[in-house]
C-alpha cells in the first residue's frame, strides 16, 4: 500500500497576486533611489548624467520584448526570479563606483532585470484576473509600480538631505546598498510564496507570427502608445526635482516629504479607477487620464513660462496641477486592463512587454530631450518640451477615438 500524497502547499491567487506587488514596488524602489541620486553621486556634467540615468530605460526598452516572449514560453516566476536577481546584483555594483561609464553599463544591465520584472509581473496580474476584476488588480499593481517610483525618490532625496554639502558625493553610495536589500527581500518573498505552484506553460515556442500579432495589433498600438509621452514627461521632471530644489531654495527632506506624501495621496486613486473601469468600459476613463495630463502640461507650462504670475494667477495654475494630476492616474489601470482584454493568455507576457517597451523608450528619450533642450534654449526648451508630449498624446489620442477595426481583424479580442 502506497502512503498518501502529502498535502499541496500550492500557493492561493491571492498569495501570488501579493507577492507580484511586492516585487513591482521594490524593485522601483530601488531604482528610483538610483535615479535620484545620480545627480549628487556622480558629481558636474548634466548631459553625462543624463545619459548614465537613461541607460537603464533604453536596455529595458531594448530587452523587455524578449522576456515577455521567455515569460510565455517558460512561465512568468522563473522570468521575475532572474530579473529580481540581476536587478540587486547592480544595485550593490553601483554602490562601488563614481565612474559615468562604469555606471551607464551597471544602469544598462539594471534596465534588463526591470524588463523581465515588469513583463512577467503583468502577466501574472492578467492571467490570475477575469474581464471583470482586471481593472480593479491593474489599479492595484499601477499603485504598487508608482508607489515604488515615489518611495525610491522620496528615499533618495532623504539620504541627499543628510550628507549633501558635508562629505564626498561617494558617502551617497550606502543608498544604492539600500536598494539592493530591497530587491533581495523581493526575492525571499517570491521563493518563500511561490514554493510548490506548477504554472502552465506555452510548450510551443513562440514564432514570429505569434509576436506580431502579440504587439502589432493596431488595437493595442493605440492603447499603449500614448504611455511613451507620458514617460517622457515623467522621468524628465522627476529626475531634474532635486536639482531644481537647489535653486528654489527647498530643503531635500522638505522635497523627499512633499513627494511621499502627496504621492500617497493620489495614489488611493489607483484602484478605484480600475474598478471604475471594470464598470464604465476602458475607453471612458483612459480618457479622463489624457485629459489630466494635458491639464499637467498646461498649468505647468504657464508656470514655467511665467515665473512670477500674480498671485491668484499662481494659485489658480496650483489648483489647475493639482486636480489634473488625480485625473492623471486614471490612464494606467485602465490602460492595463484594456492591455489585458486585447491580449491572449498564450502571448500575454509578450503583449504586456509592449507597454514595458513604450514607457522605457519614452522615459530614456525623455530624459536625454529634455537635457538637451533646457540647455540650449532654458525655459522655453522646457516649453517646447512640453509641447511635444501634449502634441503626441492629442495625435494618439485621436486615432484611438476614431479609429476602427476592419472586419477581418480578430474577433475574439474583445474591444477595450
Amino acid at each position: 500500500m502506497t502512503a498518501p500524497d502529502p498535502p499541496s502547499r500550492a500557493p492561493t491567487p491571492a498569495a501570488l497576486q501579493t507577492t507580484v506587488y511586492l516585487a513591482t514596488f521594490l524593485i522601483r524602489f530601488g531604482f528610483g533611489i538610483t535615479l535620484s541620486l545620480y545627480a549628487f553621486y556622480l558629481g558636474p556634467g548634466f548631459e553625462s548624467t543624463g545619459l548614465a540615468a537613461a541607460a537603464a530605460p533604453a536596455v529595458e526598452a531594448a530587452t523587455v520584448l524578449f522576456w515577455g516572449v521567455l515569460a510565455d514560453r517558460f512561465g512568468r516566476f522563473p522570468v521575475l526570479r532572474a530579473g529580481l536577481i540581476v536587478g540587486a546584483a547592480m544595485l550593490a555594483l553601483m554602490s562601488t563606483t563614481r565612474a559615468i561609464v562604469a555606471q551607464s553599463l551597471l544602469n544598462a544591465i539594471f534596465g534588463i532585470s526591470s524588463a523581465a520584472i515588469l513583463a512577467s509581473s503583468l502577466a501574472v496580474t492578467g492571467d490570475l484576473h477575469g474581464k471583470a476584476t482586471t481593472g480593479r488588480a491593474m489599479g492595484w499593481f499601477d499603485a504598487a509600480n508608482l508607489f515604488g517610483w515615489i518611495a525610491g525618490f522620496s528615499g533618495g532625496y532623504f539620504v541627499v538631505g543628510l550628507v549633501h554639502g558635508d562629505a564626498h558625493p561617494g558617502r551617497l553610495s550606502f543608498a544604492f546598498l539600500l536598494g539592493a536589500g530591497a530587491v533581495l527581500v523581493a526575492l525571499a518573498l517570491v521563493e518563500a510564496r511561490t514554493w510548490g505552484y506548477q504554472e502552465s506553460r506555452n510548450r510551443s515556442v513562440l514564432n514570429l507570427h505569434d509576436v506580431r500579432q502579440a504587439v502589432l495589433e493596431p488595437r493595442i498600438l493605440l492603447v499603449v502608445l500614448p504611455w511613451g509621452a507620458i514617460y517622457m514627461l515623467i522621468g524628465a521632471l522627476l529626475f531634474y526635482l532635486g536639482p531644481a530644489a537647489n535653486g528654489l531654495h527647498v530643503a531635500f527632506w522638505e522635497l523627499a516629504l512633499a513627494i511621499l506624501v502627496g504621492g500617497s495621496l493620489l495614489l488611493a486613486s489607483q484602484p478605484f479607477y480600475g474598478r471604475l473601469s471594470d464598470r464604465w468600459g476602458r475607453s471612458r476613463v483612459m480618457m479622463i487620464g489624457v485629459v489630466g495630463f494635458l491639464g499637467l502640461l498646461a498649468a505647468g507650462g504657464a508656470l514655467i513660462a511665467v515665473p512670477k504670475l500674480p498671485t491668484w494667477e499662481a494659485y489658480t495654475c496650483y489648483g489647475v496641477l493639482g486636480l489634473s494630476a488625480l485625473a492623471a492616474l486614471a490612464l494606467g489601470p485602465s490602460s492595463l486592463a484594456a492591455l489585458s482584454d486585447l491580449s491572449s493568455k498564450v502571448s500575454r507576457a509578450t503583449t504586456m512587454a509592449l507597454y514595458g517597451l513604450v514607457i522605457a523608450s519614452g522615459m530614456a528619450v525623455g530624459l536625454v530631450l529634455y537635457t538637451f533642450l533646457e540647455h540650449e534654449l532654458g525655459n522655453l526648451g522646457i516649453g517646447l518640451f512640453f509641447a511635444i508630449v501634449g502634441a503626441f498624446l492629442i495625435v494618439m489620442t485621436v486615432l484611438r477615438t476614431f479609429w476602427r477595426p476592419a472586419p477581418a481583424s480578430d474577433a475574439t479580442s474583445p474591444a477595450p
